[in-house]
């Protein structure tokens, strides 16, 4: 037998036999960490990082009231942002890192671990529940439309899109609007694309878009920026879209991965403890939130069913 391939063997047989012993150590005593690890609930990996560093990344869209890049004070805010730092540091996460992303891009960015939560205020729907895990929503809103001022197009309604052959309806990439406007009957003809909510502004003052559709707490926001509103004006009144029978209200949640349910379950546990409270109002209304806006018991799991 060659003795090179005896030492071989010999070598790989110890190797063995030492992997076995450590092996053999490690589960024995009372802590059986590898044993636990492998027990552990499915998310709760990305919850014990986040604590271990201090800090965790957020993706956001860059709208607001909802999350945006405030560039006075060079950080990033919103009342989905400003919710979510207290709910964490509750937590013993301090630390809130943003990374902005256009809004279609969220949940593949989430998927892909480019950040750990989605604070964007998102809608929660059956279609995303399939893609995500969604806390309980910090709000419920209904829809709004910025158009141009005196609304020369009298646009007061999706079904007001379909009225005029030649109107464009501006929407944000991703947002739930494309899809109310699909069940509305508006032809995709008549549906302008835009990245974010600001491009979508600019394109209604241009005239690419008749009007933009957008929640009444964006519209409101952005028509509280006067400097960036020049010449354009919230529809009033408005009709929001009746989908499947029922007038719609938007519920915005929290998203994180599906195997993150570990950490979902956790921080949903600290935001039924917050939301609604007297610090929670204070904290949001500098962004336009009021009582109005509480999602009065709404909760994902019905969102998800479709209730």
């Amino acid at each position: 037998m060659n003795p090179s391939l005896t030492l071989i063997r010999s070598r790989r047989f110890l190797l063995a036999l030492s992997l076995a012993v450590l092996a053999a150590c490690s589960d024995s005593g009372s802590d059986k960490p590898a044993a636990a690890a492998a027990n552990a609930p499915a998310g709760g990996a990305t919850l014990e990082a986040a604590k271990a560093a201090g800090k965790i990344r957020i993706g956001y869209a860059n709208e607001a009231p909802f999350a945006y890049m405030d560039s006075k004070e060079a950080k990033v805010t919103g009342e989905s942002v400003e919710i979510a730092r207290v709910v964490l540091k509750r937590m013993g996460i301090n630390e809130v890192e943003g990374v902005l992303t256009e809004f279609g891009s969220l949940i593949p960015g989430l998927q892909a671990k480019r950040f750990d939560i989605i604070a964007a205020g998102m809608y929660v729907t059956p279609e995303r529940c399939q893609q995500v895990a969604f806390s309980d929503p910090t709000y419920g809103v209904g829809q709004a439309f910025l158009v141009k001022q005196g609304n020369p197009k009298n646009l007061h309604s999706y079904e007001d899109i379909v009225k005029h052959p030649d109107a464009k309806l501006g929407v944000v990439v991703g947002a739930i609007e494309a899809e109310y406007a699909s069940k509305s009957k508006v032809p995709p003809g008549q549906v302008v694309v835009f990245p974010d909510a600001v491009s979508a502004l600019s394109g209604v003052q241009a005239g690419r878009a008749d009007a933009y559709a957008a929640t009444a707490l964006t519209v409101n926001d952005l028509m509280g920026k006067t400097s960036q509103t020049s010449g354009l004006e919230k529809a009033e009144p408005f009709t929001d879209p009746v989908i499947d029978g029922k007038s719609v209200r938007g519920y915005g949640a929290y998203a994180f991965r599906t195997d993150d349910k570990a950490f979902a379950d956790a921080f949903n546990a600290e935001l039924a403890k917050f939301i609604g409270t007297e610090e929670h109002q204070k904290l949001v209304a500098p962004f336009g939130f009021t009582p109005q806006e509480l999602p009065k018991g709404v909760t994902a799991a019905k969102l998800c069913a479709g209730q």
